[in-house]
């Protein structure tokens, strides 16, 4: 059923997905002609003083815009045209820094400045972006000069702004927000559907599915303004809490890709590299939130880099998954589309330097609805098949089960089904066990042939009359037994005996002699188990024999004027 819907659910999430693109794009773009752009910018120490490296025309380069990070300290330059509106605030992508320091030039060279330590910086509305207040700026204001100390990614210096108003004086921006929200309510009902699946079929792929849901959930939240609503974190904070959720995204990713994809339907060495990538992932992603400054220049690149082998084998596993038919691999295939362009994004203006660094966050969080829906597509669709399976396989074992238990000849349960239901029936009320032998069997097979044998065997399984209150077994060869309840326990036993001899006759004409059969009957006492039962049973049987045969021995005292008449 899903597979079938597959094209159609496609088709309308995509459609859903491009409207969210849409309307995200349209909100986002708050207030873009109004923002101030830097013009210039120019390196330098951290030991230098700020104004002093502001005032040296000779370190500004304003012809070329590849920013590098290498030097301790980045300025950026903005001007301040008539025509433009006062700003009020900087913004720029969030990653770690050291400290920020702004100065506010006006036409007669005074000088106003703040700075501000990296732990004082407020995380913005803007999802990934800080915020940081300028220093007054007013109408005689012509330039803003922002130092960034031991800047660690490109994207800080490269989409730098000022703004006159923050986010959350935007009210474009709200609706950006309340999109967002919207997406993150739906990959809140995954997880709900999740819960009832595993209480059905406690499969590990349901758990990481629902570990990659809340990571992207997490991922959503952190990356947008939504955590600045609810929770109010420093910049900082949401960076490194960014990195470490990233890294678990990734790793969930890679175990769902693993225990989702059907058995035998992947390379045995791609499904045992995928725990290590993710191990590899989560390693990345702690040291990179803990250490951001250790290879600093490079380090962002570096981090971003180290990534590839394990995009690469994820690819690999998905490609080898498809062509070995999976349909798991389909669904994701169909999830991981957007995620897996969203990385190859970032991978490659992460890495190639003369390209202008790109985190694709509005296709990111397209991607993050689209593979949500896609998997639990997935999910559901696997879990159906599994129950399927087991279902079968539970029928094909009754199947099996019963046959084991019943007598292929005859039709009657056997003795191993006889043990198996021992203790049940017991407490149902059946209390009376009877053993039943035929009488010179052996000779009917002899004189006659063993198919006249077994056709006499047959015959007298019809003669016992299994019934609600009794319950018929062949124990093997010529031997029978009687599991019966009721207080004409006794007689009911002797009936089916005395029967035997009539209905073999009718069943199986010609025999030289009639078929006659011997009985021992046993009552169960308390909590006696099959064995000792059928052991008292089984003796009285062969005094039956030892008696003359064609005659029933019991241990009820009732059965007395049974016992005493022969048939």
């Amino acid at each position: 059923m899903f597979r079938r819907g597959l094209p159609t659910s496609f088709l309308l999430a995509s459609l859903l997905l491009v409207v969210l693109a849409i309307v995200s794009a349209g909100s986002a773009d708050t207030a873009g002609s109004r923002d101030i752009q830097s013009s210039c910018w120019a390196s330098g120490s951290i030991a230098e003083d700020v104004v002093a490296t502001a005032r040296s025309a000779q370190q500004w380069s304003c012809s070329d815009r590849a920013v590098s990070i290498e030097a301790e300290r980045v300025l950026l330059l903005f001007d301040i045209g008539p025509d433009d509106i006062l700003p009020r605030y900087f913004l720029s992508r969030r990653s770690a820094l050291g400290a920020l320091h702004m100065l506010a030039i006006d036409s007669d060279g005074a000088v106003r400045s703040v700075s501000m330590p990296a732990g004082d910086l407020s995380s913005s509305m803007l999802g990934g972006y800080f915020e940081a207040p300028l220093p007054g700026v007013t109408h005689e204001t012509r330039q803003v000069i922002v130092a960034i100390d031991l800047p660690s990614h490109k994207m800080t210096l490269e989409r730098a702004y000022l703004a006159p108003l923050g986010a959350a004086d935007a009210s474009g921006y709200m609706r950006y927000l309340l999109v967002l929200a919207g997406l993150t309510g739906m990959l809140v009902m995954p997880l709900i559907f999740n819960a009832a699946f595993y209480r059905i079929l406690r499969e590990p792929f349901v758990l990481w599915h629902s570990a990659l849901t809340l990571s992207l959930l997490a991922t959503i939240l952190a990356s947008s303004g939504l955590s600045v609503v609810f929770f109010e974190p420093r910049a900082m904070t949401l960076s490194w809490i960014t990195t470490l959720v990233f890294g678990a995204t990734i790793a969930s990713g890679l175990m769902f890709t693993h225990s989702f994809i059907e058995p035998g339907l992947m390379h045995p060495l791609l499904r045992r590299l995928l725990p290590y990538c993710a191990v590899l992932a989560l390693l990345l992603s702690t040291f990179h939130a803990a250490f951001p400054f250790v290879m600093r220049p490079i380090q962002s690149s570096v981090y971003t880099a180290a990534f590839a082998p394990i995009l690469l084998i994820f690819l690999m596993a998905a490609v080898d998954g498809l062509r070995r038919g999976s349909i798991a691999a389909r669904f994701q295939a169909a999830g991981y589309a957007p995620m897996i362009l969203v990385g190859l994004i970032r991978l490659g203006t992460g890495v190639v330097p003369w390209l202008d660094s790109a985190d694709a966050m509005l296709m990111f969080y397209v991607g993050c609805a689209c593979e949500v829906f896609f998997t639990t597509l997935g999910v559901a669709d696997r879990l159906m098949t599994i129950r399927r399976e087991r279902d079968r396989a539970i029928d094909q074992a009754d199947v099996l089960e019963r046959l084991s238990e019943t007598d292929p000849l005859t039709g009657l349960l056997n003795r191993r089904a006889m043990e198996g239901q021992f203790g049940q029936l017991r407490a149902e009320g059946f209390d009376t066990l009877a053993v039943v032998d035929l009488d010179h069997f052996k000779l009917i097979n002899d004189t006659s042939g063993h198919s006249v044998g077994d056709a006499v065997l047959q015959a007298v399984a019809k003669g016992l009359q299994p019934s609600s209150n009794v319950r018929a077994y062949r124990l093997g060869g010529e031997e029978f037994m009687l599991l019966i309840r009721g207080g004409d326990a006794v007689l009911q036993a002797e009936r089916r005996r005395k029967s035997i001899s009539t209905i073999v006759a009718h069943e199986v004409p010609g025999l030289q002699r009639p078929v006659t059969a011997s009985m021992g009957i046993a009552i169960c006492h308390g909590v006696e188990d099959f064995d000792a039962v059928y052991d008292r049973a089984d003796k009285l049987l062969y005094e039956a024999k030892s008696a003359g045969r064609n005659r029933t021995r019991s241990d009820v005292r009732s059965a007395a004027a049974v016992e005493a008449g022969a048939a």
